[in-house]
């Protein structure tokens, strides 16, 4: 069986205090009380006859509620220790991080309950420095991260 391929977008912004990177927080129970280590870059999973960059748009667009047309710089994908491969793209722009509205997932909650409840798949986002996104972003993502800020640093564009 295939690994499961996932694309997604680390948006950026150059602001007085420096470089900031969007993330966004997974909606749902489990991830309710979690924050340091939880957060992603919005992205999601896609078939392989579906482009990558295609897939980064749609689940972007999906998770932030906000249709993205900037050009997608690609980045190296990385591999999650569940064998997942992302395929991570970057770009610049800006968004209002308040108002992010992303699609929704059902599931039984709470466990064995029978009750079917939605969720929604991103309860919020944020735009956070170099050093906060580090700690905040899930510990297989932190490398998107660290190739974009060193990117960024040699283009001049420091992001620490």
């Amino acid at each position: 069986m295939a690994r499961p391929l996932s694309a997604g977008v680390l948006l950026y912004r150059r602001g007085a205090a420096g470089v900031e990177f969007l993330l966004v927080h997974p909606g749902g129970p489990f991830w309710q009380r979690k924050d340091d280590g939880a957060w992603s870059i919005p992205k999601g999973e896609f078939d392989e006859g579906e482009l990558p960059e295609a897939a980064a748009r749609r689940e972007f667009a999906e998770e932030t509620g906000t249709a993205l047309d900037a050009t997608l710089e690609p980045l190296t994908p990385v591999r999650q220790r569940s064998g997942k491969l992302i395929h991570p793209f970057a770009a610049e722009g800006d968004l209002d991080a308040d108002a992010v509205t992303s699609n929704t997932f059902a599931m039984e909650w709470p466990p064995r309950s029978g009750r079917m409840q939605e969720f929604p798949e991103v309860d919020r986002a944020q735009w956070f420095d170099l050093a906060q996104a580090l700690r905040k972003i899930i510990g297989g993502q932190q490398p998107i991260v660290l190739e974009l800020a060193q990117r960024l640093a040699e283009r001049g564009g420091a992001a620490g």
